[in-house]
């Protein structure tokens, strides 16, 4: 999904295309946010419009479309002069996705008999929806969906297991194009809806200052500390991933900032690299909007969308927690010291000047959890909030008004062309799953081959997330693993929602994992380092991603289900259990630690932080290896106090 500041890597800047096309462009672009908006403010409604969500979602397709081909060209880096053939395919995915609105009614009740001008459409618009989630996205989901389809298609001469069911062309294609659980389906609905409009949230946030008001306010707070440069990574990265959409995005627009500020401050070119991409990483994993991933899935397991911000909380907090203990350990083992004074703002000024930020996303809080109204309609009252506060107050000498109001709906419009195409397309991979079989097929299969055992099936689960998130992004990533592993995990017993966020991190650490980390490679592009290396570096400070699913799955506590006082237990133990291993991990607490002393806080820590369902008395290894960590920290230190006597 395209962040808030990006368009698509081979996407052409619409300021390259002539006048007419940039102005057809922003048109599109806002009237997409302006659509999506009227739709989660139930605006049709009230203007007594009856449509189907399938009308409304075909109206969708026709903005996103031309959209994609207007501003994304056949080869990466190509021309900004707009080709015939992409002009004539946006005006064929405008008009075909408009008689697909217009005429829905009947083609809905006629479906069964497969008329040919529902072929035709469903042709049509398969066709460049492939092609335009290609241009923005990259070719690995187009691959995915592919080798989906030639299985629905010829999957029933397989032999064993993955046999499929014998499905007729026609019939497939109308389905997957036209039928309310493939493209038309939950996944579009709700990249429609609830994300654009938390999208537009963003979009005004950032361009009304906020993201230079939380980044300003890191510095001033972390900047005073040592190894600050890293720390206000960390907290700019966390504040701006929960609501930016991408974790290359998030490289992108904090690391501009803080990456530098790194490398000022003596971290080296891998180093800096790898923790600005763990920390824009981690942003995908931060309520409320992780990328976009909540929202489906809430709709997956048909629960309220604050039991899936509730459950991801506290991995969440403990994933940059661990991030920050590792960055501040590192400072103190290689002497980074704090940014000096006069490169810091004051945090009284800043706070002055924009108090009122914080205020939207109390609002969002509350709505969500104390209204309990729905995710989009409280992202578009959060908004409403925010735009009024920084119209009457204004922020770094502008206001609000109606300049910025158009330029985020365009923006927003823009930032969510990728997002949509890949929505669709997660549509047609779950259509294609349904279809064929090959769901039920693959389950029983991860299930076989993990012969019931859960430490091989979580491993392989882990394993085969990684590999499949490599090269997509977050949303994608999700849909896929959702849809393929996630209910293998629930057949052997599994909590649903703890099977689907195991998926989605290790769908996530595919972003910093070598040979494919693209959020490491985007960071290491902007300290100039060897891509490679940063990636490694990045799976060090990441390490507790490759952990906390098997901790939430073996400890519910930690995605808050079970009593309270289970819930802080859980919680507590993994903190101190985070901290040991952090040290172990560094080779340093007050001083560098010999290769025993590291053993040592290394098994202290796992001790720890063993889950409460593995062990036959939990609470007595966790408490020895507390106990353990405490003793060779006093250690430490004792030995400290008495090196500086002497």
């Amino acid at each position: 999904m395209v962040g808030l500041d990006d368009t698509p890597d081979n996407a052409i800047a619409p300021e390259r295309l002539n006048r007419p096309l940039r102005g057809v462009v922003a048109l599109l672009a806002s009237l997409l946010t302006l659509a999506a908006i009227g739709w989660a403010a139930n605006v049709y409604a009230w203007a007594g419009l009856a449509l189907y969500n399938e009308q409304f979602l075909a109206a969708v397709l026709g903005l996103v479309l031309p959209l994609a081909y207007l501003t994304a060209p056949l080869i990466k880096g190509g021309s900004g002069r707009l080709p015939w053939y992409d002009a004539l395919a946006a005006l064929l995915g405008f008009a075909t996705s408009f008689y697909v609105y217009f005429d829905y009614p009947r083609l809905a009740n006629e479906i069964a008999y497969q008329p040919w001008e529902a072929l035709l459409a469903a042709v049509i618009l398969l066709l460049l929806i492939i092609e335009g989630v290609r241009r923005t996205a990259g070719p690995v989901l187009v691959v995915i969906l592919l080798v989906f389809f030639v299985y629905a298609m010829w999957g029933h001469l397989l032999p064993g297991r993955l046999v499929g069911r014998e499905i007729d062309t026609r019939e497939l294609l109308i389905g997957l194009a036209l039928d309310p659980q493939a493209l038309l389906g939950a996944p579009l609905k709700i990249g429609t809806t609830v994300v654009i409009s938390f999208l537009f949230l963003g979009q005004v946030l950032n361009l009304s200052g906020g993201s230079k008001f939380f980044t300003g306010l890191a510095m001033s707070v972390m900047g005073q500390y040592r190894g600050g440069s890293a720390k206000i990574a960390v907290i700019a990265s966390s504040l701006f991933g929960a609501i930016s959409g991408s974790a290359v995005s998030n490289v992108a627009s904090t690391g501009v900032v803080t990456i530098p500020l790194m490398r000022d401050s003596g971290y080296s070119k891998e180093s800096a690299g790898a923790i600005e991409a763990v920390a824009s990483t981690g942003g995908q994993l931060m309520p409320p909007l992780m990328g976009a991933s909540a929202f489906v899935m809430a709709e997956f397991l048909e629960i309220p969308y604050a039991e899936v911000v509730l459950a991801a909380l506290i991995p969440a907090i403990l994933y940059y927690l661990a991030l920050f203990v590792l960055t501040d350990l590192v400072a103190a083992k290689t002497g980074i010291e704090k940014i000096a004074a006069d490169q810091l703002p004051k945090t009284g000024p800043i706070l002055r000047a924009g108090w009122f930020f914080p205020l939207p996303f109390g609002v969002l809080i509350y709505a969500l959890f104390g209204a309990n109204l729905l995710p989009e309609t409280s992202a578009l009252y959060a908004t409403v909030v925010l735009f009024a506060s920084v119209a009457v107050f204004g922020y770094d000498g502008q206001r609000a008004g109606v300049k910025l109001l158009l330029r985020a709906l365009k923006e927003t419009g823009l930032s969510c062309i990728e997002l949509l195409l890949i929505v669709a397309v997660a549509g047609l991979v779950i259509g294609l799953l349904n279809t064929s079989g090959l769901g039920f097929a693959l389950t029983y299969t991860l299930v076989e081959i993990g012969g019931g055992n859960l430490a091989v099936l979580l491993l392989l689960a882990a394993v085969i997330c990684i590999v499949l998130g490599m090269g997509m992004p977050t949303l994608g990533v999700y849909v896929l693993v959702a849809a393929l592993v996630a209910p293998s995990l629930i057949e052997i017993g599994i909590d649903p929602i703890a099977a689907h966020l195991f998926v989605l991190y290790f769908g996530m650490m595919s972003m910093i994992t070598p040979p494919v980390a693209i959020a490491a490679f985007a960071a290491a592009s902007m300290t100039r380092a060897d891509p490679m290396k940063t990636g490694f570096e990045a799976v060090r400070f990441g390490w507790l991603a490759y952990m906390i699913p098997f901790l939430f799955i073996l400890s519910p506590g930690l995605i808050m289900q079970g009593s309270i006082a289970e819930i802080l237990y859980s919680t507590a133990v993994t903190v101190a259990g985070v901290w040991l291993f952090s040290v172990a991990l560094i080779g340093y607490f007050v001083s560098p630690l010999n290769w025993t002393k590291r053993a040592a806080f290394l098994v202290s820590g796992l001790a720890a932080m063993s889950p409460t369902m593995v062990l036959l008395s939990p609470v007595f290894v966790n408490l020895a290896g507390i106990l353990a960590g405490v003793l060779l920290a006093g250690a430490e230190l004792g030995l400290r106090r008495k090196t500086a006597a002497t």
